[in-house]
């Protein structure tokens, strides 16, 4: 699905005092039933699947389990498929974490740019590639906001995915913090805070998967 810049402006000037179920509900519509949307079950994803599932109650939830998360995050990721009835699609890497590690040693630093590209390229974006082309989405939803890193600052709520060639749509990408908080005590919602993804290893790094250099990585990527 594509847009010209003049439809992505008006979409996002349209959308920016939408509430964050009806720009769900908009993008939704907007997908003719091929919208997904993705997780990696850290702080606060609950708001997006808790909004998803509002809309659509099966709408496919694209998670990477690359084999690293923290005993929190898979008990997390658990009560979340329960609770909200979720519609999991789990992809792994090609190669288990266990066989990573034995190759290519532990997990990079932040002092290993190239390292952690390499990590993220086999671990995260070659399942989360194989994923989004087997479900084959025209719209992708995400919880991405602006507030998270400065490298997200030039998104908008509606943008152009080039990586995976569809309709990336972030309706809590205006909230904050505190916004989230509010919307998870209102609707008793669980968090999860101990959360680690090894692809970005800090909060000021992009994994990849919302990155220019992360299509290409992922097709680089062999086992």
């Amino acid at each position: 699905m594509s847009m010209t810049p003049e439809q992505f402006s008006k979409a996002n000037s349209e959308l920016r005092n939408k509430s964050p179920l009806e720009i769900v509900r908009w993008a939704i519509a907007l997908s003719h039933a091929r919208a997904i949307v993705s997780t990696n079950f850290r702080p606060y994803e609950a708001v997006i699947l808790h909004l998803c599932v509002q809309v659509q109650p099966d709408i496919p939830v694209l998670w990477v389990d690359h084999g690293y998360n923290r005993p929190a995050t898979y008990h997390h990721a658990e009560q979340l498929r329960r609770l909200l009835k979720l519609n999991l699609k789990a992809y792994q890497p090609k190669i288990t974490a266990a066989h990573r590690d034995a190759i290519f040693g532990s997990v990079p630093t932040t002092d290993d740019e190239e390292g952690l590209k390499q990590f993220s390229a086999l671990m995260k974006l070659e399942p989360f590639q194989r994923g989004m082309k087997e479900l084959a989405p025209t719209v992708w939803i995400t919880a991405l906001r602006q507030v998270q890193n400065p490298n997200r600052a030039g998104l908008d709520i509606v943008s152009e995915d080039k990586n995976f060639a569809t309709l990336k749509v972030s309706p809590v990408f205006y909230w904050s913090d505190a916004e989230m908080e509010a919307y998870l005590e209102q609707h008793n919602l669980p968090n999860e805070w101990d959360y680690f993804d090894p692809a970005k290893a800090d909060e000021k790094r992009e994994c990849g998967l919302h990155a220019n250099w992360g299509g290409s990585a992922a097709k680089a990527a062999r086992v």
